[in-house]
């Protein structure tokens, strides 16, 4: 096996400036760490950037995703439908308000929601209080389907946006479409706090209730109004949030140039499928993700001696995972899901990324033999 000598190019990079630093050591230096006034500028900014009314800053996208099902009064043993090709903290967000989540398949080119499938499930399941939709990879939801679906049978709609900062379906910016939505500020997304969340929302109460719950459930100091937790955001994620945010349109664009390089670049080859934007979306390529049939992990093996790095997401559908096997769920039928878990490999398109890593990405590719 050859083993290349040149750097190794990562699937994910966080771009940290040399004014996200400076400012990070502004806040320590001033004592004041948590819940201060960097992260309500943070709230501020981040909400008006996608277009919603208000934004409460949280310590992670779990807890966003928590929040905001418990802020939209998703009650205990409501049914929630959602899809099972997603990182796990989408449904066990559902499970740990109480709540029941139900699979519906998944679309195969685009990995979202088919809202065909969403609405067969809604016919033959009583008692479906929400849906939980996912924006995976960067790619918005069929919103205007989902949403009509919605309204038909007065639903709540929660978007999971962990992956989508900046995606846009029909000219608005994902996360407030529906009831509220659920960012997640990781270092491998488009905007990172290093850990941190957000929901944001353009219902009033519900972004006061989001609030209470995020601060122990006080309206006041030591007036307690709800069962909350602690998951508010500290004052150094949320002065990173203000300068990675002042540059997400640019590292978007990024993506969405290296993106286009790399499906450029591997026209033509019938043993993979590159990913598709359809029309009336903007993609902002958290993941550029290839569905490869039959020779996935041969290519993840050859791509690795070349130092390209690749991941999947994900390697097994939710209701697939020991957990909810043993929660019962564990014969959703979910086939395209199942199928789309042996064949998705995400290979680098990072911001950090310049024409040279494309190339050098797109010849790796190319040099592979499906055959052997």
């Amino acid at each position: 096996m050859r083993i290349t000598s040149q750097p190794t190019i990562p699937i994910a990079a966080p771009l940290i400036s040399d004014d996200d630093k400076r400012r990070v050591l502004e806040v320590l230096d001033s004592g004041h760490l948590v819940a201060g006034d960097r992260v309500r500028e943070f709230e501020q900014a981040f909400s008006a950037y996608v277009e919603a009314a208000h934004g409460a800053a949280t310590s992670s996208g779990s807890a966003a995703l928590e929040v905001a099902l418990e802020a939209a009064e998703v009650r205990p043993g409501a049914r929630v439908v959602t899809t099972p090709f997603s990182f796990v903290a989408t449904a066990n967000a559902i499970l740990r308000r109480g709540a029941v989540p139900v699979f519906a398949d998944i679309d195969p080119h685009t990995f979202n929601l088919d809202p065909d499938r969403v609405a067969d499930t809604l016919a033959r399941t009583p008692g479906v209080a929400a849906l939980l939709v996912v924006h995976l990879y960067g790619l918005p939801c069929r919103m205007d389907a989902l949403m009509e679906i919605a309204r038909r049978r007065d639903l709540v709609v929660i978007e999971d946006a962990a992956q989508a900062h900046g995606a846009v379906f029909q000219g608005r910016k994902v996360g407030p479409l529906g009831t509220a939505g659920a960012f997640s500020f990781y270092p491998s997304k488009n905007l990172t706090t290093g850990e941190g969340g957000m929901v944001v929302t353009n219902d009033a109460a519900l972004a006061e209730r989001a609030r209470r719950l995020i601060n122990v459930g006080q309206s006041s100091q030591y007036t307690y109004e709800m069962l909350g937790s602690n998951h508010r955001m500290t004052e150094i994620a949320g002065t990173l949030g203000i300068g990675q945010l002042a540059r997400l349109e640019e590292r978007n664009a990024r993506r969405r140039k290296n993106a286009a390089g790399l499906t450029a670049g591997l026209e033509g080859l019938d043993w993979l499928t590159v990913p598709r934007e359809p029309r009336g979306s903007t993609h902002v390529y958290h993941q550029y993700t290839l569905r490869v049939p039959a020779v996935r992990d041969r290519l993840a093996r050859h791509l690795a001696t070349l130092g390209i790095g690749t991941r999947v997401y994900y390697p097994s559908p939710i209701h697939t995972s020991p957990l909810y096997r043993r929660l019962g769920f564990g014969d959703a039928g979910c086939p395209e899901a199942e199928r789309a878990a042996q064949e998705v490999l995400s290979i680098p398109v990072h911001p950090a990324l310049g024409e040279e890593e494309i190339h050098r990405i797109v010849g790796a590719v190319r040099g592979f033999n499906p055959g052997q």
